[in-house]
């Protein structure tokens, strides 16, 4: 019979907790691979309803495709993506993508047959491109196994008492990646679980904990209920 780490037992458990409590969340919220990787390059630093703004802008100025915003003027594109913020550096994000895809003749889908560390560094070479928006496409566009990790997530699990000895992104990845099935899916339905938690529950101020699926695991949040 297969053993299971403590950790990987938690992990499990979190997950089904979270399921249980919110069911499949359907991500990533987007029209197509490349509204996808639009909108992980425009999420950076900002608010979710900010990008929507953006993508809702390219749309109407027909520019969510890596040919037009190829072909736009930096300065149109700038005003276009204003709402989501920082947007002449996220203009120049864009234009560094679209540049990059043009190398596959625009098909994300040759990128499905990769391996998704091989891909995952091809994608940190290319300009404005870090770790949580490669993992984004590496998981949510080509749906090879990266996990995802954020905010929300690392608050989620230092405030569960599992973060790891050091603090920087590719551990808290690595404690993911270590313990789970290697698996596109449950990544991306973990992700999205973790997400969606921390936006309803644990907050950054003011934590729900009263409320929370994950109270009766969660160190935090036994101390809140104490």
């Amino acid at each position: 019979m297969t053993r299971f780490s403590a950790k990987a037992r938690l992990l499990m458990d979190i997950y089904d907790r979270l399921f249980a409590a919110y069911g499949p969340q359907g991500w990533w919220p987007s029209d197509g691979p490349f509204e996808t990787i639009v909108g992980a390059v425009l999420t950076q630093n900002t608010a979710w309803v900010n990008v929507d703004k953006a993508l809702s802008n390219l749309w109407a100025a027909d520019l969510m495709t890596p040919a037009a915003i190829r072909a736009v003027s930096d300065s149109d594109l700038a005003e276009v993506i204003r709402p989501s913020g920082y947007f002449n550096s996220k203009t120049r994000k864009l234009k560094a993508i679209a540049a990059h895809l043009a190398l596959y003749d625009d098909d994300t889908n040759r990128w499905c047959s990769r391996e998704a560390k091989e891909l995952r560094e091809e994608l940190l070479s290319v300009y404005g491109i870090g770790p949580e928006t490669a993992d984004d496409i590496v998981l949510y566009v080509a749906k090879l196994p990266s996990f995802v990790m954020d905010t929300y997530t690392i608050r989620i699990i230092d405030r569960i008492g599992a973060t790891p000895r050091r603090k920087r992104y590719e551990d808290y990845q690595a404690l993911f990646e270590d313990n789970l099935p290697n698996d596109a899916p449950l990544f991306n339905e973990y992700h999205a679980l973790l997400d969606e938690h921390a936006k309803a529950i644990c907050h950054k101020r003011n934590p729900a904990c009263g409320d929370c699926a994950l109270r009766e695991i969660c160190r935090e949040g036994k101390r809140a209920m104490v």
